[in-house]
């Protein structure tokens, strides 16, 4: 009965679509976002600079569901794949069905068919499962090298974001070469630095703009270099054309912090996605009847929700900014604090948590930020794990790093279940030419179908 009415759903589908397709289609997938990830952001957003987030703004909205073809959980292999071919496939697969061997069709091959220019972007590397899914064709979600020549012979127009995990992996069967040079002598531009990012024009031919040898910087790291939102702007100008285009745009950090459980930094990386849904906003806004922008997750991870019960009702969010960088820098700023120190104790690593938390150590007992009995019973046993006095004990090397978070989210209430992925359904959000279409509850593999529809003159 439910292959029925899905059936029915996508008949109506077929005839209910604007007599005039976009000319231009921006899909933007949040890698491990859903509804709590948008949420704490435009909570921290409201909170510190009086600002809502304009992916929770558009007009048409849905719940979609993200479950893979064997597991209740998807990762981004499988659920990549859902959202790029309209198809469920098991977690591992890359552009697959389930069984390994039969190749899928991505919305993007269904666009470049059109006649449409195709973009691909990410903030993470390009052959990364999620970007992956939109080109390539592979059994494991692994196959990074693999999944490399699968970029170049999609022949799209544009890839821009990170570079290429494992670009010259000599161990593979399919070893032909460098990566970035096998590009180039496919007749793409290849660029590594901003200068050069920056030349880039019509006259450029096929582009693989990188911002990065591996992902790009996460975003409360970063000072300068080239952004999330630089690529889709560079994007646009390089694919404009009469027909039109297809550009997918990956935030793929969002996930990777999530499984950190890193709060701060995973606003940070939501703002950059936000602010690349910004630069197709502001063209759909000289193109209005042309532009459809859809915006979606792949899954959630974490299992964030914003609240804990030592805050109760309270949220003490601006509190996040306290913290002046990405949790990854935790353990350098140790080994720097106990650098040429034989005999070290807990109290020579307490200005790492103070100067990347701002947790206080000696404080007024009312200052949230001051450290509790308990909490430092947790700071001060992670400490023993990470550096235990048993020599044939085995070191938790990031026990000191995760124990801070635990703290520090605690006392700004937010809290996590998980350090991966979770079930719950995510958030799909539409602006322009047909977003009615993407409203409702539906899984996932609907937003691929129904993109292919519009596709087709």
């Amino acid at each position: 009965m439910r292959k029925f009415i899905f059936s029915l759903v996508l008949a109506i589908l077929a005839t209910t679509i604007h007599a005039d397709n976009p000319k231009y289609i921006f899909l933007f997938i949040g890698d491990g976002m859903s509804s709590p990830q948008r949420n704490l952001t435009e909570s921290f957003l409201r909170k510190t600079k009086k600002e809502d987030l304009l992916i929770n703004q558009f007009p048409y909205k849905a719940s979609t569901r993200t479950s893979a073809a064997n597991a209740v959980i998807t990762d981004s292999a499988a659920a990549g794949t859902a959202i790029a071919c309209g198809e469920k496939t098991n977690n591992g697969r890359i552009g697959m069905a389930p069984d390994g061997k039969t190749k899928l069709e991505s919305v993007a091959y269904v666009a470049q068919k059109a006649g449409k220019k195709v973009g691909i972007i990410t903030s993470v590397t390009i052959n990364h499962a999620t970007p992956a899914a939109f080109y390539a064709h592979r059994p494991s979600r692994g196959q990074y090298y693999e999944i490399g020549l699968d970029l170049i012979n999609s022949n799209f127009d544009y890839f821009g974001g990170g570079g290429v995990d494992k670009p010259e992996d000599k161990k593979s069967a399919e070893f032909k070469g460098n990566i970035y040079e096998l590009a180039k002598q496919a007749g793409y531009t290849v660029t590594s630095t901003p200068e050069e990012f920056a030349k880039l024009n019509k006259d450029s031919g096929k582009v693989y703009a990188r911002g990065s040898n591996g992902a790009l910087p996460y975003e409360l790291d970063k000072q300068d270099g080239l952004k999330l939102a630089d690529f889709v702007a560079k994007g646009i100008e390089l694919l404009d054309n009469p027909d039109g285009f297809f550009m997918m745009c990956e935030g793929g950090a969002i996930d990777w912090m999530c499984h950190g459980n890193d709060a701060t930094t995973t606003i940070f990386e939501v703002i950059a996605f936000n602010d690349a849904v910004k630069v197709a906003y502001e063209f759909a806004q000289k193109h209005p009847q042309e532009t459809l922008i859809v915006v979606t997750g792949d899954h959630e991870t974490g299992g964030l929700t914003l609240g804990f019960a030592n805050t109760a009702y309270e949220a003490h969010l601006d509190k996040l900014l306290l913290q002046t960088k990405s949790s990854g820098v935790f353990n350098s700023m140790v080994r720097q604090l106990l650098k040429d120190k034989e005999d070290f104790t807990f109290e020579d690593v307490k200005p790492a948590f103070t100067e990347l938390f701002g947790l206080q150590f000696n404080g007024p007992a009312d200052d949230i930020m001051t450290v509790t009995p308990a909490e430092l019973k947790t700071l001060q046993d992670a400490f023993d794990a990470q550096y235990p006095k048993e020599k044939d004990k085995k070191a938790n090397r990031d026990a000191l790093k995760f124990a801070g978070l635990k703290v520090f989210n605690a006392k700004v209430g937010v809290a996590w279940a998980t350090f991966g992925h979770s079930a719950l359904p995510v958030i799909t959000t539409a602006y322009g030419n047909s977003a009615q279409l993407f409203q409702g509850d539906y899984e996932n593999t609907y937003i691929s179908q129904t993109i292919k529809k519009l596709l087709v003159k």
